[in-house]
């Protein structure tokens, strides 16, 4: 009997570790079914190998949207054309001052207007063409009272020095251009940009930064290429605004050594009528 009751025990054992061990795998069953639909139902995950890894400018550039490329573009454009404009400008101007103040040194060692009409009628320097237009306006009042020859002297030069700083100014108005509307155009393009990163985002069913992070990064790099072409562009409109300026002040000095000269001139030629009359 004793042998009998521990041969049944032991099958009992065995049969209830059987059962046990298919609960076991019932419930491990159980248990992996939802993580198997999870698996089944989880985003693709994305390779490192299609993703930009050359996140220098120029690599952000190349693996930009088009209407990105198309902003950097326009931003670059308006950079060189930023440049040209102060190299152009700030020789121009050099030259023109050069040749101004050259010309008042001639108006200030001359005694009358016919001495430095001699020396500046070959010219052609603003100075020169102030010299001129006097004196074409001295041969043509030759038969008149010279009561008003020094007013219609004044409205001559007036309007020459309004000419030559027209022309002086031209081009420094893209500068403003640029400077006003860079930053916006740059804005416009990190818009974009980030825009198309968010439509990346919805299409690949991720937020990882790794997708994320170079379409941020091409956006910003347009806001930085506006920074780039509006800075230099504004304090290099300043600089020459100033030396324009500067310029203007230099041409309005030789119109009044121009005009002193008129008016020497002419208390000259009075002078004799009036000893006559004493």
């Amino acid at each position: 009997m004793g042998v009998w009751y521990r041969w049944m025990r032991s099958v009992r054992v065995v049969a209830g570790m059987r059962s046990a061990r298919g609960w076991g795998a019932a419930a491990l069953a159980v248990l992996a079914a939802p993580l198997s639909a999870l698996a089944q139902d989880a985003p693709p995950v994305i390779g490192t190998a299609t993703l930009p890894r050359d996140l220098s400018p120029w690599g952000m550039y190349l693996n930009a949207d088009p209407v990105v490329k198309g902003v950097l573009i326009g931003l670059a454009v308006a950079s060189f054309v930023t440049w040209t404009v102060w190299l152009a400008k700030t020789l121009e101007l050099r030259t023109a001052r050069g040749e101004v103040r050259r010309d008042l040194r001639v108006l200030n060692n001359s005694v009358t207007l016919a001495q430095a009409h001699d020396q500046l009628r070959d010219g052609d320097s603003p100075v020169s063409q102030l010299m001129r237009a006097a004196g074409q306006e001295i041969r043509l009042s030759a038969n008149l009272r010279a009561d008003g020859l020094k007013e219609r002297i004044a409205l001559q030069l007036e309007r020459i020095e309004m000419a030559v700083s027209r022309k002086i100014s031209r081009g420094t108005g893209v500068l403003a251009t640029v400077g006003s509307t860079a930053p916006f155009v740059g804005l416009f393009g990190t818009v974009w940009g980030i825009m198309n990163s968010f439509i990346g985002i919805s299409n690949a069913h991720t937020t990882n930064l790794a997708v994320v992070a170079p379409g941020i990064a091409q956006a910003l790099l347009a806001t930085a290429f506006g920074l780039v072409a509006a800075i230099p562009a504004v304090m290099i409109y300043n600089v020459l605004a100033r030396q324009t300026a500067h310029y203007r002040a230099y041409l309005g000095d030789a119109s009044a050594q121009v005009m002193r000269l008129v008016s020497r001139d002419l208390d000259r030629a009075k002078l004799p009528m009036t000893q006559a009359a004493e």
